[in-house]
């Protein structure tokens, strides 16, 4: 791959693809084709995902497909299931997707079988469930543990915690779940308010066990425990490790026995399947983390099977080139209608920007073409009364994913329908828009003939706006397992495609080095610390300026 992705031919016809259908609206595509949603959607693992909304034809996708071919995609995805090191800065092999399989010998590290030690730590993983759930596994008071707090962040609590909130449904009664993430101590203080030391496990989730913001967390929540009547040997029933580090993990009191494993080549944003998904296992139950990964490896296997011109994740990927780079669309909304999913765009944030923010390419030299886009989103219809007037008539055009199940869990009166409407009527907005003359005429005599122009001019909608909707029948453990495995799958292709490596995260490291350094400049509070001069002008002054409120707090 040491031609520059923009030199190829098969970029360059999409060059020339988009500016012939710079000035093509999608509202006539689809009346110049009747069977262009039949052509243009697909569905697999559960899932059907229409893409005709798009600023495509079929020589667009036909182009697009040409595209992955000269960027070796099929290739790409042989070497990630057949455990090659495709995470290169890292030397580490890519296989989440084993986590969810059950195929002996299919895939290997370094020519070992991966899928005995992935089966040992499931059934690790569920006798602990069965111990929690039947009341052997008891705090030290002899109370059933009904409570869990995960103590992790990023991928060892954006995962559980959207995964736990999107199963909402199938919790098992009487059991509550909470989670810390952020260092600031507020987190952490908030939800130990809630919580009974009696009744409480926490999930201390750290590879390394050395992870700054979680083991701060933790030894506080350790002090909490200890400081409400509980002993040294006690920490050992109370807490469990999701870890590597079994030296550490000893040291802090707890049993190793009660540490949960997983491997170099599981990435953070990949690892909700692993071991670290112990939090939702505990919430929902071993059979539905089970059927999580059983709908995951549905999407896993049509992923790998599906040629790409039906493809479903590939697809998306292509699409999303194509507006990313070939209509200049660099933000992409994630809106999911279902309350259940509040937290996936928080989530598909950390999956898609943290593997694909990036400006170099494999070989280290700088990127030819732009990367991965902006994420944002929230559940509708809350975003319809907040940014979707942007999304509209604003100056920058955004794409969009609309996410829906066709049946709720909680069939309220006629709410679903009233949510599945507005599922469907704002991506035909976006598409069709509103045309003055179609707004003159909606208006007819109702405003006076010298405002009308101007009143007509504010509420015409271009329209053109490209999304994605994808529908399933019900939110259930398999088709959220699926899901999630399309957006995987998706960003992997995108990666593949603009030759980054999706996999690292150099980017996160640079501001964790320099607040170790900062930390001891900061003062205790009612304490005095010399004037900072390690650092710019402006870190200087705040550090000072922090310093002088601390020292008179």
């Amino acid at each position: 791959m040491s031609e520059k992705l923009t030199d190829l031919a098969e970029w360059k016809a999409l060059e020339d693809e988009a500016s012939s259908l710079a000035q093509v609206h999608m509202r006539d595509l689809f009346t110049r084709d009747d069977a262009r949603f039949d052509k243009l959607s697909g569905e697999a693992a559960g899932l059907f995902v229409d893409y005709s909304k798009n600023l495509v034809t079929e020589e667009t996708v036909g182009k697009l497909l040409s595209l992955a071919s000269a960027r070796g995609l099929e290739d790409k995805r042989a070497a990630m299931y057949a455990g090659d090191k495709i995470n290169e800065t890292e030397d580490r092999a890519v296989l989440h997707v084993a986590l969810r399989d059950t195929t002996h010998g299919k895939y290997s590290v370094d020519g070992e079988d991966v899928m005995p030690l992935i089966e040992e730590e499931l059934s690790r993983m569920d006798r602990f469930c069965a111990a929690i759930h039947s009341g052997g596994h008891t705090g030290y008071t002899g109370k059933p543990l009904t409570t869990i707090v995960n103590i992790g962040i990023g991928g060892s609590d954006l995962g559980p915690v959207m995964i736990t909130e999107a199963l909402k449904p199938y919790w098992i009664e009487g059991r509550e779940c909470h989670f810390v993430s952020n260092v600031d101590g507020t987190h952490l203080a908030e939800t130990l308010a809630a919580v009974d030391p009696e009744t409480t496990l926490f999930i201390i989730a750290s590879k390394t066990f050395t992870t700054q913001e979680t083991m701060t967390n933790a030894m506080s929540a350790r002090d909490w425990f200890l400081q409400r009547g509980a002993s040294e040997a006690d920490v050992a029933k109370h807490f469990i490790a999701l870890s590597t580090n079994a030296g550490e993990v000893s040291k802090f009191g707890i049993d190793t026995d009660n540490m949960f494993k997983f491997w170099d080549w599981v990435g953070g944003r990949y690892s909700l399947w692993s071991a670290i998904g112990l939090s939702i296992a505990l919430q929902v139950g071993f059979e539905n983390f089970r059927k999580l990964l059983d709908g995951a490896a549905a999407m896993d296997r049509h992923f790998e099977t599906a040629p790409l011109n039906e493809n479903l994740p590939a697809l998306l990927a292509l699409i999303g080139v194509w507006n990313r780079n070939f209509l200049d669309i660099g933000t992409h909304a994630v809106l999911p209608y279902d309350q259940y999913l509040h937290r996936l765009a928080a989530y598909l944030q950390q999956a898609d920007m943290e593997s694909n923010g990036k400006g170099v390419v494999m070989d280290g030299s700088a990127v030819s073409a732009s990367t991965g886009p902006v994420i944002f989103g929230e559940p509708g219809t809350n975003g319809q009364h907040a940014f979707y007037q942007l999304i509209h008539q604003g100056t920058d055009k955004i794409s969009a994913d609309f996410i829906a199940p066709a049946l709720s869990h909680n069939p309220l009166g006629d709410h679903h329908v009233k949510l599945l409407a507005n599922f469907l009527a704002q991506p035909e907005a976006l598409m069709r828009g509103k045309t003055t003359d179609e707004v003159k005429a909606e208006l007819g005599d109702s405003i006076p003939a010298d405002r009308l122009d101007m009143i007509a001019r504010h509420k015409t909608f271009t329209g053109n706006r490209p999304t994605n909707s994808i529908l399933m029948e019900r939110l259930t453990p398999e088709t959220l397992g699926a899901l999630i495995a399309l957006y995987e799958h998706k960003i992997f292709c995108q990666g593949v495609i603009w030759g980054i490596n999706s996999f690292d995260q150099w980017g996160v490291e640079l501001g964790k080095v320099l607040a170790k350094a900062i930390l001891p400049e900061l003062a205790e509070r009612g304490q005095d610390k010399p004037a900072a001069t390690a650092h710019d002008a402006s870190t200087n002054g705040l550090i000072d300026r922090i310093n002088r409120i601390r020292k008179s707090s």
